[in-house]
């Protein structure tokens, strides 16, 4: 081979290399992230425009959302303010895999626990900015208990009292109807309804030994009790302070359960259930549509909410 043609052999794939490196920055910059489609379809009535920006090499988010812009950058899925962007590894994205089924401890290995005691413990939940509430400030106007105290409405749930985000009228009042409908016909579903003590919503705190905003305080979650409750345990975090080293370890059968009918109208209707967290919180449920429609993706499910 002559030295001009290993000259241009090289040249030639430099030219490849420089070609294909293009390519991958044109379609990094000029096709916004698919996850991006399902915020739109979880939340329709909010308008979610995109554009790449160049000098920060990311997508920036515009969500209107009763004429209010807020602007954010999609930050790998985490949906940050500018300002935030060089702290990002702080804050959980905002998608993860919500389980088809409850974590059973009796399968978990002494890796698994390891992990969970570490991952709740108080030092790395006060450590962590946990799931960033920037996109929920933009959806539900909740940045102050103020701005969210003027959407807090009286509804009613199964016959108990609840105040929740006007948003959540729709969907809980969807879950109720099914609910009561079922109760007509299942024995199981008509005990737990019979049963059900108390339902409670909004209410402006942190998450317990985090600094984080709770779902509550963003009128999207309600916890319901049923009578006698405390016969079982519903709570991880009441578990661990009479046993701290084991709570992950209580059987399912140890703990109470609203029946799997009940969590899976709930879900239909772009709710999740506490219980399926392996941090577990059983009387728990908590409006996320967009984690419902996230996992339908992961695991080709369907559920008929998502028809529009």
């Amino acid at each position: 081979m002559t030295k001009s043609s290993v000259v241009n052999k090289t040249f030639l794939l430099l030219i490849i290399l420089f070609s294909v490196q293009d390519f991958v920055f044109a379609k990094r910059s000029f096709f916004e992230p698919s996850d991006i489609s399902i915020f739109r379809k979880a939340y329709p009535d909010v308008e979610f425009e995109s554009e790449y920006d160049n000098e920060l090499s990311d997508w920036k988010i515009i969500i209107t959302e009763n004429d209010e812009q807020t602007v954010l950058y999609w930050a790998e899925g985490r949906m940050l303010p500018k300002d935030k962007l060089s702290n990002e590894e702080y804050y959980s994205k905002i998608l993860y895999s919500y389980p088809t089924k409850i974590p059973d401890p009796k399968n978990f290995t002494e890796e698994d626990i390891t992990k969970i005691r570490e991952y709740s413990s108080s030092e790395n939940r006060q450590s962590s900015g946990g799931t960033p509430q920037f996109f929920f400030d933009a959806i539900y106007d909740c940045n102050t208990q103020g701005s969210t105290e003027k959407h807090i409405v009286k509804l009613t749930f199964l016959g108990k009292k609840v105040n929740l985000h006007e948003r959540m009228k729709e969907p809980l009042s969807k879950v109720e109807k099914e609910i009561k409908e079922l109760a007509k016909k299942d024995s199981e579903v008509n005990n737990f309804v019979k049963k059900l003590s108390s339902a409670s919503g909004y209410y402006w705190r942190t998450i317990r030994d985090s600094g984080n905003k709770s779902f509550h305080s963003l009128g999207i979650a309600v916890d319901i009790l049923p009578v006698g409750w405390n016969q079982k345990n519903i709570y991880w975090g009441w578990r661990r302070d009479l046993d701290p080293d084991n709570w992950m370890k209580t059987p399912l059968d140890r703990r109470w359960m609203p029946p799997k009918k009940v969590v899976d109208i709930f879900e239909k209707y772009g709710f999740i259930w506490g219980g399926k967290w392996v941090i577990w919180d059983n009387m728990h449920f908590e409006y996320h549509p967009e984690l419902i429609l996230y996992r339908e993706k992961e695991n080709n499910i369907h559920f008929p909410f998502m028809i529009k």
